[in-house]
Parts: C-alpha cells; structure tokens; sequence
C-alpha cells in the first residue's frame, strides 16, 4: 500500500510504504547502514529499500518513510529516511521473523514448531502467555526462560538502538551497552556519555565524544577535557608507555582533543585531585620523587611525569618488590655447588659451558636473577639443569610463562608442570581480582618464568605481590625481542638497573648452529644480513623470496599455505603455519591477509557475520583483549569449532579448553591465519611466513624481525626485497618508552 505525503526530501514527495522484510543483503554493524529486499503489497517484484535502518531481520514488518531514486547500477531503490517497525502479521513472515537468530533460543527449526503450533498469534502468546510455548514439542522450562529474557531484552535493546541511532552511534554498540547498564542504558549515557569510553571494549574516547556533540556537550567543556586527559593517556599507554612527560602531553591533547593549551592545566589538576592519575617529579641527581604539589605553575611541571594510576602504582610496587627480594638472605641449606653441577651434568649426560655454570651457580646464590639470549644459546639447559638440583634438595618449584602456549612449551621441555602467570595468581572471575596476592602469596622456594620479555608492568606488579619473600626468583627471556604488548619494558629496564643478577648467553651451541633460523636470527639480532644458500635441491629451513608487488606477495604466501608447504614439507596450513605481519593495513597487512587465506582455507558452510566480519566453523581466531571471566588472554590462538544460531553463541577451542562467546562478545577475537609480529610474541610455530616490504617502511625494526624470525621452530620463510630487509636491520632504534623502572631500581 502507497501513502503520498505533501512534504518534499530532496526535492522529491515523501513517500510511505509497507513491506516485510525478506532478506538482508548487506548490513555494515559500524553506522547501520543497510540494503534489504523488501516484499511489498501491489508489486509482483521484491523492491530494493537502503539507509540506516538499525538491526532487522527477516520477516519483520515495516513502515518506511522516504523517496524512490534510480541507481545507475542497481536500478530502482527506496531510500529510507525515517521508519517504523511492526510485527508480522502472516504465519510465513511470523516463521521467518522467529527463524532469523534475533531470538535467543529459537532458530528456524522451534520457529516452525511454534508457528506449526499458533499460527500468527505466536508473537502475541511469546508476549503475553510464554508459558504455553511448553505446549510445542523440545520446549522445557530452560528454554522458556531463555526465550523470555531474549524477548525482554530485545525489546530493550531496540530502545537503546534507537537513541544511539538518534546520536549518531553504530547500533552494533546497542547490546553491550545495554548488557552494562540494563534499563539504564539510555540515562545513563544521557547523564555522561564519556563513561563509555571506560567501561565499554571497543567503545573508545572519539565514540563517545560524538554521542556527547550531539548532545550538545562543548568541546572545551571540563567533562571531556578530563575524559580526553584520560583517553589519551591510556592511548600512549597502549603504545607502551608508563608515564608520559607534562609537556609533550599537554601537546598532544591539545592536537587530539582540538582544544587550546591553556584548557588543559586546570583538568590535569583535577583529574589528579581525583587520584586517576599521579604527576610526579624525579630529581635524578638525589633519586627523589615528589608527587605533585597544587600550587605549582604550568611552566614549572614541564618536566615532570604523568602516571595513570595503576601505571603509577606498579611502577612503584615493582621496583620495591624486586628489591625487598633482592635484600632478603636466602633460606636455603649450604650444598657443595661444584659436587652439585657435577651431579646434574652426570645425571643429563650434558656439559654445561662456563656461562651456563655461571648461571647454574648464580641461581643457587642469588635470591633474584635474570637469564637472557637468543635461540640455541641454552637457555632451556640451564632451567632443567637449577629445577634438578632445586628438585634434589627438597624444594617447592613454580614454572610460568605469559601465555598459554609459552606454559605449554615450558612443560614439555622441562618436564614440569608450567602455568601462565595469570592460572599461577588465581584470577577470580567476577571479582577483578587475584587470589595470590601479598596476603596470599605463592607457595614456592623457587619461581622460574620464562618469556619474561613480554610481560608488562601490570602484570608484573601483581606476580610480584604474590612472591613470599623467602623465594627465589628467575626471570627468564631474550631482551633483544620486542618489548610487551602491554605498556612497559621491564626485563630491559630490570637488566639494566644493574641491581640484579644478569648472566648473558651469546654462544650458538653447535647443535643449534646446524639451523639456519638459529645462524641468521643471531646474524640479524647483530646488525648482519642472513645467509640464504642457493642450493634448491635438499630441504632447509630459511627461505627468501625476492618479490617486489606486494599483489604477488599475497599470491605467493596463499600458495606457500595452500599448497607448496604442505606438498613439499608434510606441515598442515591450519596447525602448522602462521604469516607474521608487521603492519594491520596495506595488501599484506593481517586485515587483506585473513580475508585471502580463510578464503583459500577454509570451505566450511557454517558461519555467522558480526561487525563485517565473517567467522567459520574450523577458523583460526586469536583473543585481542584480556578476558579474566573467560579465562582467555590477548594474544590467545584457537580454532573456531562449533557456531549455532539457535543459542546465538559460537565455540572456540584453545589448545583443548573450549570457550564460549555469544554474537555480541565476538569483537573480542579476529581471524588468525596471519596475526601481527608482537601478538606472536610468547608463541613457537613450527613454520613462520614472513613479508618484508618497504610498504612497511615505519615499522621495519631490527627487533621486530629477529622477533618474527624466532618464532619459527622448523621453517621461516621470507618474502619482499633486500632494500626492506636492509631497513629493518639497520634500523635498530625501537621506539623509546617513557618508563621510570630503571631509575626507582638504582635508587630503592
């Protein structure tokens, strides 16, 4: 039915049709924007309605308002300005809008049941009488309690849809908001939407600084200065920094905020009054800190340091902990040392070198110590060799590492049970907490971690809390890798206090010397190109193919995957081979990259598309956040192993321990067939594919590559040009880090 209204858009009538719903074309969750097929009463043909119309689904029925227009391509279109949703009123559009996953706990098959059963009152007894859907046939009180809560939800989260719509906000937002505040959703963005940008994952500063210019929020207003004080920092954190000086940042939130220098002062003052944040001065001469007195000018902080304050405050615990530890005397009983390496030598039929029995000895000694090298230097050797003889003398050992597959990989070259540090602490989901803490401590005469390179201040300060004093402590890495992902650079700024035991490891053991991954990662890590040998006729383990179009390099890579590894090596491209990239954007960035391989991959039907993402059945996906109520951490890899519309959730597979996700969490993992160079860090895979163009021109570090290249066990391919290799391995100045570790070290 055609309802003409006298007002103009466009210069065109405004017109109101009615239609349902068949099909969603395309839907971009970011803006809502939207092209559905639409069956409408008085045309034969099903008409083409676009706009930003928020979260349909099949079989709903609508009343639009708008104009027709004609694409030059696509013909006929009804271009959406305003709408109006309604329930279907026909048996076949009940069962279709029941049937389209909206509903927790009804898929297409109960969608039919019930429809089988009620006929076009299903929707009026699932509102008014949802009791009686027990009458249809695999439908218990379990599921009646899902469908209901769905159904009240729904309702709810189309309001909040609605409002965020109203305030320029992708509706994709709607469910996690609404899953944060409830029915307060909408009053509480109203009342300060820059709350968002701290409780909502995914919803950042900018986002909820859009809700606020809708709302009518000046930009030089002291609610968002503090917000975006805020923002900022937390954003120089996620580029590794631990304080950030006052006036580069006065700077830089001016330009990101677009707000004049002056503003800023008095909002850092208050945020600070307000315990967010720490300004603090360091007197390097003494090795004083004063914490920020009121009465001080602008001009007179210029040199002092901004803490978030949880940065602030681990900072500070780290550097106290390590050195409590450190000054503590040792309980443990007086053993002859040169009988005991003897002893372990014997026992593992192995000889230890003279850095190796440094390290050996050091270990007994010292009460905290660091062991850092490159790959095939041993370090594994050494571990073994002091859990023997800590073992032998009767003592209570705890090996962690940061992630699950660094654990995994400890335990089985050691033989001893190896927790990540977050399974070690005892994370308490729901409380924000861990249960091993200075109250709790860990039960243990010695600690061993390994990977510590990638273990940032944060969760540093907090493993460090839960060491009893009376333990001994060996951090274990390679420093010359990339710093954590996480804001810090703590085993570098430990090694270099000089308050702790080092022992350096730089001798290639000859059975390591034999791989050319081992040879040329060392060769890299020292400023040197890699050898690539030319003979093609026998296997090796490194490779470089000299490819210049970046078009060809992801040919080449899905090749390499699809079918030159597996033919010629026996490795399988799901379980076996991971491409490391250093860049997110670009055509072999991870984005492009994830798209081609899972494309070439995986033929799997099963899958479910959120936020322009498309997620299969069989897919590899990674974790991007910390997730403690899952038990799964950033940088986490697993396989996608069962998607199910009915009860809106998908299940992932890390390394035989299964995690649920419902369809609004799944912005919390991307596709993995390539990840990024530092969210492999922590990780081995036994084939690494690695592009090295100068498209990539300002991330191509010396670090980043010999990080790349090390996570490869049995096989690193590289494929780009000389010239980007050259870059990167001269470039061996990584960004600096603002972190003050070093200096609290030297003088606690």
């Amino acid at each position: 039915m055609l309802i003409y209204d006298k007002r103009m858009i466009k210069g065109k009538p405004h017109i109101e049709i009615r239609g349902q719903i068949e099909r969603i074309t395309y839907y971009n969750e970011e803006n809502g924007y939207t092209i559905a097929k639409v069956r409408v009463q008085g045309r034969m043909n099903l008409v083409t309605i676009v706009g930003n119309i928020v979260s349909l689904v099949p079989g709903e029925l609508l009343k639009l308002c708008g104009f027709w227009d004609n694409h030059p391509r696509y013909g006929e279109q009804f271009k959406v300005v305003s709408y109006e949703s309604m329930m279907p009123a026909t048996v076949k559009g009940v069962e279709k809008y029941l049937g389209s996953g909206m509903i927790k706990g009804i898929g297409p098959v109960t969608a039919k049941r019930l429809v089988s059963r009620f006929g076009v009152d299903t929707l009026s007894i699932i509102d008014n009488d949802i009791e009686r859907i027990k009458e249809v046939s695999g439908i218990g009180e379990k599921r009646v309690d899902m469908i209901k809560n769905a159904w009240e939800e729904q309702r709810d989260i189309r309001d909040v849809m609605v409002f965020l719509q109203g305030n320029g906000v992708s509706p994709g937002y709607a469910v996690k908001i609404f899953k944060r505040y409830g029915k307060d959703s909408v009053k509480t963005v109203s009342e300060n939407p820059y709350r968002l940008a701290m409780d909502i994952f995914g919803i950042g500063f900018i986002t909820a600084d859009k809700i606020a210019e809708k709302m009518g929020i000046p930009k030089d207003s002291q609610k968002r200065i503090e917000a975006g004080i805020l923002f900022v920092l937390n954003q120089l954190s996620d580029d590794g920094h631990v304080y950030y000086p006052y006036k580069l940042l006065i700077k830089e939130c001016a330009r990101i905020l677009d707000v004049e220098e002056e503003c800023l002062p008095v909002a850092l003052d208050s945020v600070c009054e307000q315990k967010k944040i720490v300004i603090e001065q360091y007197e390097t001469l003494n090795g004083k800190y004063t914490t920020q007195p009121q009465d001080l000018s602008s001009s007179q902080k210029e040199d002092w340091a901004v803490y978030l304050t949880k940065f602030y405050v681990a900072e500070v615990g780290i550097a106290r902990q390590l050195i409590s530890l450190v000054t503590t005397p040792k309980q443990l009983r007086l053993i002859n040392i040169d009988q005991a390496i003897k002893w372990v030598q014997d026992s593992q039929n192995i000889k230890l070198s003279e850095r190796q029995i440094e390290a050996v000895r050091d270990s007994i000694n010292s009460k905290v110590m660091v062991i850092t090298g490159g790959p095939g230097t041993g370090k594994t050797t050494i571990i073994n060799s002091v859990i023997k003889i800590y073992k032998k003398m009767g003592q209570k050992i705890l090996l962690a590492a940061p992630t699950g597959r660094a654990a995994k990989r400890m335990a089985e070259t050691t033989g001893h049970e190896a927790k990540t540090l977050h399974r070690l602490l005892e994370y308490t989901p729901g409380s924000g907490s861990f249960k091993r803490n200075e109250t709790n401590p860990l039960d243990a005469d010695l600690i061993i971690i390994d990977e510590t390179s990638m273990v940032d201040s944060q969760l540093m300060y907090h493993f460090l809390k839960a060491v009893s004093l009376k333990a001994t402590l060996i951090l274990v890495g390679d420093v010359d890798q990339l710093p954590s992902v996480g804001a810090g650079c703590v085993l570098k700024d430990i090694i270099n206090s000089k308050r702790i035991t080092i022992v350096v490891l730089d001798q290639i053991f000859r059975q390591s010397r034999e791989s050319m991954i081992v040879v040329n990662a060392h060769r890299i890590n020292k400023g040197d190109l890699p050898i690539f040998k030319s003979d093609e006729t026998r296997l090796k383990d490194f490779y470089f193919f000299f490819i210049e179009d970046p078009e060809k390099v992801l040919e080449k890579i899905i090749q390499l995957c699809r079918d030159i590894i597996p033919a010629r090596f026996h490795f399988h491209p799901f379980e076996d081979i991971q491409v490391l990239t250093p860049m997110h954007k670009g055509t072999v960035g991870v984005a492009s990259l994830n798209t081609a391989l899972q494309k070439e991959l995986n033929i799997r039907k099963e899958e479910v598309m959120r936020g322009g993402k498309v997620f299969k059945v069989g897919d590899k996906v990674i974790q991007l956040r910390n997730n403690y109520d899952k038990d799964v951490y950033n940088g986490d890899i697993g396989r996608v192993v069962n998607i199910d519309g009915e009860t809106q959730e998908m299940i992932v597979d890390y390394d035989g321990r299964r995690v649920k996700y419902e369809f609004f969490e799944l912005d919390e993992v991307v596709l993995a067939y390539a990840i990024s160079v530092h969210k492999s860090q922590g990780s081995e895979y036994p084939v690494v594919i690695i592009p090295v163009l100068t498209q990539h021109y300002m991330l191509l570090q010396r670090n980043l590559l010999y990080t790349g290249i090390t996570r490869g066990k049995k096989l690193v391919i590289l494929i780009g040009t000389k010239k980007a290799l050259a870059i990167a391995i001269n470039n061996n100045k990584p960004q600096k880090r603002y972190t003050m570790l070093k200096e609290r070290l030297m003088n606690q």
